[in-house]
């Protein structure tokens, strides 16, 4: 592709096993997925009564039922799975609101100890009230978690806590149920908001971030396990780790996940994973269970993508992602080290009419960069494009024969 001044793209020799040109002080890159170790939600099997719902239960006896099915891959002899907690539900029109109140984002405080009990019984007197459960009817009946960000009633939960379902029903802390509308969900990144019916102001969650997160600091979830009346779980941990992909049978995998050790049972999902300021950093989202009975690994999408996702679908009805037009693979380590690289996404396949075509992208193209920032592989390229909209000028580093080259790229709307 010519550059705006209509030169040839600028080509950057790279020499035999010589060092990465990307190797830009403070970069992060997301961990490495284990090999198909974690399974998407969809892959457990989960059953439990549920109680009655809040002050204002439907009319007779009901039940709610968690699901998913598993696949399993053996980790030092134990069998480890991923399974959400999942719903169904009714997209209906939204009526028209009064002003609302988001709650502002803050810059996240670490501990650097566990957190500690009087922490603790501080984050949940805080934080609890804004945190609610999701009872759902459908084929299905089924139960999760959500978090109030906005006064006006809006809920961030699960895209698959809700999906398809016929009636929902929020219960608050203190027990009393509302009905709520589907505003829309985002099965890309598992993301829904429903929206209380009721006039009244509801307490809201704080928002923090996600970007700065350090494995080892330390986390409290609250959510509604299992379903159960009488107020939110809370449970403690740490973030065992970042930028976990969580694989899916019916649809793209769920990249840059939170990992924490914090009990997520089922029932929590769409429930709050948050840091000891009590900032909410993550909507958790799937658990994962051991053969043997061992549990102990949960995850969150980031609350930065899910609060953007969120806006997206209160604003539009629906998620904006936008689309580069290319198939890949994460580059083989071998060839990465024989290059002198630390990774990147080699392209196999480029959509006719596609961004990617027009910028003259090819099949064996490696990229390493977008906008000067290392992507470390396809997942890492995904993640990279989900901040940017349509429309969108962006810079792609490319390795091709050898040879460095920078070509600008017109993002668009993915329609499918």
């Amino acid at each position: 592709m010519e550059h705006p001044d209509g030169g040839e793209p600028e080509d950057r020799h790279l020499g035999d096993g010589g060092d990465d040109p990307f190797d830009d002080a403070g970069f992060r890159t997301p961990l490495p997925a284990d090999d198909r170790l974690w399974r998407h939600p969809s892959e457990l099997d989960l059953r439990a009564p549920v109680g009655a719902v809040g002050a204002t239960p439907p009319a007779g006896p009901r039940a709610a039922t968690s699901w998913s099915t598993a696949a399993v891959a053996g980790l030092l002899g134990g069998v480890l799975t991923v399974g959400v907690i999942a719903g169904t539900g009714l997209l209906r029109d939204e009526p028209p609101v009064r002003q609302t109140i988001v709650r502002e984002t803050v810059a996240p405080v670490f501990a650097a100890d566990q957190p500690s009990g009087d922490a603790v019984v501080r984050i949940a007197a805080e934080a609890g009230p804004a945190i609610v459960r999701i009872e759902v009817r459908g084929d299905q009946d089924g139960s999760g978690s959500g978090v109030l960000f906005r006064d006006d009633g809006h809920v961030l939960t699960n895209a698959h806590v809700v999906d398809e379902a016929e009636r929902i029903m929020v219960v608050l802390s203190d027990g009393s149920s509302f009905d709520a509308e589907l505003v829309g969900l985002d099965e890309v990144t598992d993301i829904a908001v429903v929206k209380v019916t009721a006039p009244t102001p509801f307490p809201t969650a704080l928002l923090g971030t996600a970007r700065d997160l350090e494995v080892g600091e330390a986390t409290v979830a609250i959510g509604s396990p299992l379903g159960l009346i009488g107020g939110s779980s809370v449970t403690t941990g740490v973030v065992s780790a970042l930028g976990r992909e969580v694989d899916s049978p019916d649809g793209p995998p769920l990249l840059d996940m939170i990992q924490t050790d914090a009990a997520i049972a089922p029932g929590s999902s769409g429930g709050a994973l948050l840091d000891m300021q009590g900032t909410v950093i993550g909507i958790t989202t799937a658990i994962a269970v051991s053969q043997v009975g061992a549990e102990g690994l949960g995850f969150a999408v980031p609350i930065d993508l899910a609060t953007r996702v969120g806006a997206q679908i209160i604003d539009g009805g629906r998620a904006v992602h936008v689309w580069l037009g290319i198939e890949g693979r994460d580059l083989d380590v071998a060839r990465a080290a024989d290059a002198g690289l630390k990774g990147g996404a080699e392209v196999t396949d480029v959509v006719g009419n596609s961004p990617a075509a027009a910028a003259t992208i090819d099949d064996g193209d490696i990229i390493v960069a977008l906008d000067d920032e290392r992507v470390p592989s396809m997942a890492g390229l995904v993640i990279a494009l989900r901040g940017r909209s349509p429309g969108d000028v962006v810079t792609l580093t490319l390795i091709r024969g050898g040879n460095v080259i920078d070509v600008e790229v017109t993002l668009e709307e993915r329609t499918s």
